[in-house]
């Protein structure tokens, strides 16, 4: 039964892949008949030049000791001085390992979580309860950080929720100081952002779920399986390609640990544990003025991330999975 089922997602798979070569043989007959949405598509094509690409010029900065209100050939330019500061900087490398740490921590706990979750979600059957599921889980999700950061703030208070608890079961004999002690603050951020976007993690892979095939999981239950087996042998191989894709996109933003949390959730004892990349260049940048490290600093997180992107989906491709590009 195993092999009939894996054999028929490796057949729609495969047939989804020639599909795919097919739609990438472009013909002129093919652009004549899709003129019409290609000219739509220009103003949203001139719209990303001009709100991605254009800016790209303020990285000239990064090689010049930057002073505002003078004009571009006043400029003094020092070519790669500013990074070789960057590097040399041990508060750069903290940065760094901060970034990297609460990155994979969310990359981690934010896949599995949304994975687990959409698969129970997947088999309830009872409607209503699974749209109330899906409601409450959604919701954090529209909360600014603001909002959200003042919760988990009153939450890990000293009279807060889990300090009551804890106290209480005698795990602990005094309130814990959960955001005035820099080991605790890299778990904090990475349980909020999983509390905040769970729920809306879980809609493609929902989405994805509902393209399997019915008849599969029919097979299966004719055979005798039950609903880990199917979730295992049907669920998640239909799902794989958006995984992998997922998976591809995340590995790019790896430096992208977050901004808005860690500033609303670090305070000056955490702020060794709480500082990233985007801390870093916005206190350079704006409260210091230092304009041409902090922009350094951006080139060097672009940088990096464009190179994991293409390896993450090189890899991929290696392996015979889906890939972004």
């Amino acid at each position: 039964m195993k092999n009939e089922i894996m054999g028929s997602v490796v057949e729609d798979q495969v047939k989804k892949k020639h599909l795919r070569k097919k739609h990438h043989r472009i013909t002129w007959k093919q652009i004549k008949k899709q003129k019409e949405f290609m000219l739509i598509s220009i103003p949203f094509l001139v719209y990303i030049i001009i709100f991605s690409y254009l800016p790209l010029w303020g990285w000239l900065m990064a090689f010049q000791n930057y002073r505002p209100g003078k004009a571009l050939t006043e400029q003094v330019w020092v070519g790669l001085k500013q990074f070789r500061l960057l590097f040399l900087d041990e508060r750069f490398l903290r940065v760094l390992r901060n970034t990297l740490a609460m990155s994979t921590i969310n990359l981690i706990l934010g896949f599995t979580t949304a994975i687990i979750l959409a698969l129970l979600l997947n088999e309830i059957k009872h409607r209503l309860f699974k749209r109330s599921v899906q409601t409450i889980s959604y919701l954090p999700h529209f909360l600014s950080w603001v909002i959200a950061a003042g919760i988990v703030s009153m939450v890990l208070g000293s009279q807060g929720i889990v300090n009551v608890v804890l106290m209480e079961l005698n795990i602990v004999k005094e309130p814990v100081l959960w955001l005035s002690e820099g080991k605790y603050f890299w778990g904090i951020v990475g349980i909020s952002t999983v509390w905040k976007e769970l729920g809306w993690n879980t809609i493609i892979y929902l989405a994805a779920m509902s393209a399997i095939n019915p008849a599969l999981y029919e097979a299966a239950e004719v055979d005798g399986a039950g609903r880990f087996k199917k979730m295992w042998h049907i669920t998640l191989p239909g799902i794989r390609p958006t995984i992998v894709i997922l998976l591809i996109l995340s590995i790019g933003r790896i430096l992208e640990a977050g901004l808005e949390v860690q500033y609303l959730l670090g305070r000056g004892m955490t702020m060794d544990w709480a500082e990233t990349i985007d801390l870093f260049a916005l206190n350079y940048g704006i409260k210091i003025g230092n304009y041409s490290l902090a922009t350094a600093a951006g080139i060097f997180k672009s940088l990096v991330s464009v190179i994991l992107i293409f390896g993450a989906n090189n890899m991929a491709k290696r392996l015979g999975q889906e890939r972004l590009i």
